[in-house]
């Protein structure tokens, strides 16, 4: 059965208390029924005088419902509005009698007389089902644990058990089901429990589901804002609807016209640039940005500074306003104030002065007072779109700019002695950033890394996140988008998380903090971006749906992306973990945190190899050879780089963990100097001979240095050398774990 849109439609526009922007019960009802839900058979009586009326009960069986209505009473039962009645006339008479004077004086419409639904009030067959409407994704669909039981369950239940959250536009034939089988409530009814049979198809609810997703996609968020179901109940091997919650929305939002996505790649590899705002007598951002472009080689002779009174800065011409410019520019860089911001943007709109923007001020939508200064922009830009040439694409405002390795220029205004950015090869990563300071302190954390481009994308004003992942995904050059926002603009993160989609399909990898987790935390981000952060729950349920990887932590997303980085293409036939350690207590760390990783133990060859390893150690005695090995700290660099290869070439071993606690004196782990004699950059050493080892090797694999900062040095040696390393196996395994989950979608 479809959709009756035609009725539910009426109903919806012939509302009772439309102005006050809810629906009544019934009402409520009669549209899940046009929907095709399964509802109780009901009756809605004005007062006593219908009551007196019923000569025998309406409804079968031995009891019935109650429930006021009102559009100002939306929890009937904190108000004592719901009733549960012997099913005969005179004791529904007394009832309704009884509920009518407890309700006198308060605009009430009438009261509901519904058949009981006989079910057992316990998890799993009492569920909440609900949509509304979500800034950044549109309409989201909703379920879990309902009845009484639904914020105690939802706290207990682990965050990704505890319900279902779908988007229409992200949820394809199949998802339905696979959503719901993660949900823990949902599974106690749908499968088979100790011997006892399912209690109902799961295929049963997904259709129900199924509807709702339909319902969202065409009455929300205009004229519906949010529809709940509490409790969607299981009686006789059917979902049965007891109770509607409808509440009207304001029409969608109207959005900006899209951006001419395609002139980003003129802003990421331009051939000819202009700077505004660049100092003559002093070191300013607008200077530090010409130096930058200079250092990373863009050509002097294709670099025009617009600046009156000056005809050279750095051996780079000038022209004393942006009317002057010699041609459309590919890339202006706009670092002023946020005052003279408006009438640039209006310039180079107007004038068609260039194809891209980069905006560095901020203060434009951070501040009250600088809506004047927005709405002129913002006409300039729109009155531009409209034209055959299409306008600019503008970066910004409120950001540190771009760093572009193919484009061979950087706008990160600060200097090389404060930020030094890998100059070595290319990595395959894209990494976007709605804050600048945070895109510049990873940059500077991840110097192992030389991302392909840097962009911090400041408030959005113009372009986008979801602008930029759709860009890029065409890049054959990026396999790792890794990205840090503080909010979408509206409908954006439906868009990112499309986008996103496929290029995980391709075999590429998103990954994701959202910051703003909490009001407090949404308001900073509004105040530092004013992009408003929206509801996280919503991002990480659908981000994950669409083969995201969400960073939980500041910490995490930096490690991912090294990770992923690292292990590059490599992919593992299976879970089955070879590892090793010279210390026990990582040893059994490492069984104590292998997730969905199982110890592969190993194969007769490899514990004859093993075995002649260790007799020629002269440790046969005293190390078994099992998995984990635990090798005790006796065992030097070339034999220790001996087991590690053995193990890692076991036919049986997916993946390997080689860790090691550095302070034996029989591994070369500490840097030349004093009286010890050890100099871990010789080639012989153990760091040295794992970084030729992983080079050697496809199977991916981690090291772990589990010491404190005497032995930073090793585990550098090991990152440089393009090795993922941790500095905890717990640690290590977790994220590992990230990886493999997310490898095995592709």
């Amino acid at each position: 059965m479809s959709l009756d849109r035609p009725r539910i439609a009426s109903l919806l526009a012939n509302a009772r208390h439309r102005a006050a922007g809810v629906l009544t019960e019934p009402e409520g009802m009669d549209l899940l029924e046009a929907a095709g839900i399964p509802v109780p058979r009901r009756i809605l009586l004005a007062g006593s005088a219908d009551a007196a009326r019923l000569g025998s009960p309406p409804f079968p069986g031995a009891r019935a419902v109650l429930k006021v209505v009102s559009p100002g009473i939306l929890h009937k039962t904190e108000a004592s509005g719901v009733a549960i009645l012997d099913n005969t006339p005179d004791a529904l008479r007394a009832g309704l009698a009884g509920m009518e004077q407890r309700f006198a004086g308060q605009d009430v419409d009438g009261f509901l007389l519904m058949e009981f639904v006989p079910h057992q009030a316990e998890p799993g067959h009492e569920l909440l089902l609900g949509m509304r409407w979500t800034a950044d994704f549109g309409p989201v669909v909703t379920l879990g644990a309902g009845g009484i039981h639904t914020e105690f369950l939802a706290q207990s239940i682990r965050e990704d058990r505890s319900l279902a959250l779908l988007s229409p536009a992200l949820t394809g034939a199949g998802e339905i089901e696979r959503a719901l089988s993660r949900v823990a409530v949902v599974r106690l009814v749908t499968e088979p429990r100790r011997g006892r049979p399912a209690l109902v198809p799961l295929a049963r609810l997904a259709e129900i589901v199924g509807r709702f997703l339909e319902l969202a996609v065409a009455f929300v968020p205009d004229p519906i804002a949010e529809f709940e179901v509490n409790p969607l109940v299981l009686a006789d091997g059917r979902f049965v609807a007891l109770d509607a919650l409808l509440k009207l929305g304001p029409p969608a939002p109207v959005l900006p016209a899209a951006r001419p996505v395609a002139k980003i790649g003129r802003l990421l590899q331009p051939r000819t640039a202009a700077v505004m705002g660049v100092s003559e007598k002093g070191m300013n951002p607008g200077r530090q940005i010409l130096r930058n472009l200079l250092a990373d080689g863009f050509p002097a002779a294709d670099i025009t500074i617009v600046k009156p009174g000056s005809e050279q800065i750095d051996g780079v011409k000038c022209v004393p306003s942006l009317e002057a410019l010699p041609a459309r520019q590919d890339l202006l860089i706009l670092s002023i104030s946020a005052a003279q911001a408006p009438e640039a943007i209006a310039a180079i709109a107007e004038g068609q002065r260039a194809e891209s923007v980069i905006l560095i001020p901020g203060g434009l939508e951070e501040k009250s007072g600088s809506e004047p200064l927005v709405a002129r922009m913002r006409q300039a830009i729109a009155d531009s779109r409209a034209t055959a040439w299409g306008g600019p694409v503008i970066n910004g405002g409120n950001c540190l700019g771009v760093r572009s390795v193919p484009g061979r220029y950087n706008t990160l205004f600060i200097p090389d002695h404060k930020l030094p950015l890998g100059r070595g090869a290319e990595s395959p990563v894209a990494f976007i950033a709605g804050s600048g300071a945070f895109a510049v302190s990873k940059a500077n954390k991840l110097a192992t890394l030389n991302p392909r481009v840097i962009l911090t994308i400041g408030n959005q004003m113009d372009l986008t996140a979801a602008d930029y992942l759709d860009f890029l995904q065409d890049d054959p050059a990026v396999e790792i988008f890794a990205v840090y926002l503080e909010g979408f603009r509206p409908l954006d993160g439906l868009r990112f998380l499309e986008t996103a989609r496929r290029i995980v399909a391709g075999g590429r990898t998103v990954i994701l903090y959202r910051a703003g987790r909490t009001s407090a935390g949404a308001a900073a981000a509004a105040s530092h971006t004013a992009s408003v952060a929206g509801d996280y729950a919503v991002t990480r349920r659908l981000a994950g749906a669409a083969g995201i990887v969400l960073a939980d932590t500041l910490e995490d997303f930096e490690d991912l992306v090294r990770l992923f980085v690292a292990l590059g293409r490599r992919r593992p036939a299976g879970r089955r973990l070879g590892a090793l350690s010279n210390a026990g207590f990582e040893c059994v760390a490492i069984a104590d945190n292998l997730g969905a990783f199982t110890l592969a133990g190993f194969s007769p060859a490899t514990v004859g190899a093993l075995g002649e390893v260790l007799k020629r150690a002269r440790i046969a005695e005293i190390v078994s050879v099992q998995d984990p090995m635990d090798l005790t700290p006796i065992v030097g660099d070339g034999d220790y780089e001996e087991i590690a290869r053995a193990v890692l070439a076991d036919e049986g071993v997916d993946a390997g963990l080689v860790g090691c606690v550095p302070m034996t004196m029989a591994l070369n782990t500490l840097v030349k100097g004093g009286a010890h004699g050890e100099d871990l950059t010789r080639e012989d050493s153990i760091a040295n001979r794992l970084v030729r080892l992983y080079h050697a090797t496809t199977k991916p694999w981690v090291a772990v240095v589990d010491a404190g900062d005497l032995y930073d040095p090793m585990a550098a040696v090991l990152e440089q050398g393009g090795v993922p390393t941790f500095r905890t196996a717990d640690r290590a395994l977790r994220l590992f774990n990230r990886w493999a989950d997310a490898v095995a979608r592709t």
